[in-house]
């Protein structure tokens, strides 16, 4: 088990790395990340003369591409081994590794297609979501709503209902500078709110590059509110995306699966 996008240690994102899949299918590995409980769990394929091979579960489904689950992946070959891997896939496409003294990076494509944002204002009020001040609706294949509150004490104060948030992932953040304040909803994955959501950073890189900041560098703190504070450091240019932070691993399990 380890902890992604921790904050001077502390805190961050559970995830579970599980390197020795064999035997296990489809059906089996989705048992497994639903037991484990964690917000996403990672099962690491890797065929012979190609890259290692990284599939995502939360506990409701597999995921194509998620960024916790990436950086915390990368980690594992970067610090635990074994060594020489300089990129992973995943559904969407291969992913460039990195580890610096204290981060752990991934780097990519732009990733994320900004679509029409529907009206939403009777589902944000059902959700006690108030009015934002710019939205996005980002697809990257799942469909990423990116609400801009403007300030960070409306994020701090939201008490979101989750029934009224299934449609979509949802990322609410407000500014200061190069300092993010965020909080990202998934009920409709088994995650009502995630510690530290790496995929949404990429997607708001998306949505602030549609709005035409095309290469940018924030600090995003996220998870204050379910008690695992969290720090993903995010950079876009037209060329690429990356996103990093720090690790920590708490245990190792044996799984009988």
């Amino acid at each position: 088990m380890l902890r992604v996008f921790t904050r001077d240690g502390v805190g961050g994102n559970a995830l579970g790395v599980v390197n020795d899949p064999v035997g296990l299918d489809t059906a089996k590995m989705q048992q497994i990340a639903a037991d484990l409980g964690f917000s996403e769990t990672t099962f690491v394929e890797w065929p012979p003369g190609s890259d290692p091979v990284v599939r995502i579960f939360t506990p409701t489904a597999e995921m194509p591409f998620a960024g916790h689950p990436m950086v915390g992946t990368a980690w594992v070959f970067h610090h635990l081994g074994p060594g020489g891997v300089d990129h992973l896939r995943c559904q969407t496409g291969a992913v460039a590794i990195r580890s610096d003294e204290s981060s752990t990076w991934i780097e990519l494509d732009p990733l994320g297609k900004v679509i029409p944002v529907p009206d939403l204002a009777d589902q944000l009020r059902s959700a006690r979501i108030p009015q934002p001040a710019r939205s996005w609706l980002v697809e990257m294949p799942l469909e990423y709503l990116i609400l801009d509150l403007g300030d960070s004490a409306a994020v701090r104060d939201l008490d979101v209902d989750f029934d009224a948030l299934d449609q979509f992932g949802t990322y609410v953040f407000a500014r200061d500078g190069s300092t993010v304040h965020a909080r990202f909803f998934a009920p409709g994955h088994g995650v009502p709110e995630d510690p530290a959501t790496g995929s949404a950073a990429v997607a708001l890189a998306a949505a602030l590059s549609s709005s035409g900041e095309e290469s940018g560098h924030l600090t995003i703190l996220q998870g204050e509110e379910v008690g695992n504070p969290s720090q993903i450091e995010l950079h876009w240019t037209p060329q690429s995306v990356s996103i990093g932070g720090g690790v920590v691993r708490d245990e190792v399990r044996l799984l009988n699966a």
